[in-house]
């Protein structure tokens, strides 16, 4: 057995808090999609299962669920890391070697951009403004801005991380 398999068979969907949510929203046409957002925060991603409870839980189709998360690139339907990293490739990231980086991250990691290592410890994306240019090149690394990156700064962050 893999790791990744190891690390899948263990872990069963607790729909529990999911139905909290929707036992909330039940009632309130339109609320599809403050309940994805909140069963999203609980899960990290909007898993199958849950997409199907959503539907169930609001009395709508799962085609229209479904509909919703895939038109808003706020919604993932394929399991996050435990660690987010966007790295900003916008203008002045990337005249300050924000390439660098990127190249250097994913052969650290062993992924492309915009995938998740197989052990779901880092999710790795390139993001085009993160609206701290003056600290370019810049990264958010689980909602902490990290400014002034240089390729061996950034494989150090991502090392530390657990």
């Amino acid at each position: 057995m893999t790791d990744t398999e190891a690390v899948l068979e263990q872990e069963t969907l607790d729909l529990a808090p999911l139905y909290e949510i929707l036992e909330k929203y039940k009632h309130e046409k339109g609320a599809v999609i403050p309940v994805l957002q909140q069963a999203q925060e609980i899960y990290g991603w909007l898993p199958a299962e849950v997409l199907q409870a959503v539907a169930k839980g609001m009395n709508v189709p799962l085609s229209q669920v479904y509909g919703v998360v895939t038109f808003y690139s706020q919604f993932y339907l394929t399991r996050r890391g435990r660690h987010i990293i966007r790295q900003c490739d916008g203008t002045a990231c990337h005249v300050r070697g924000a390439a660098r980086i990127i190249d250097t991250m994913e052969k650290e990691l062993g992924i492309k951009a915009g995938e998740t290592t197989p052990d779901y410890r880092v999710t790795y994306e390139v993001v085009y403004c993160l609206g701290s240019c003056g600290l370019a090149p810049v990264a958010m690394v689980d909602n902490n801005v990290v400014g002034h990156l240089v390729p061996e700064r950034m494989l150090n962050i991502v090392r530390e991380l657990d």
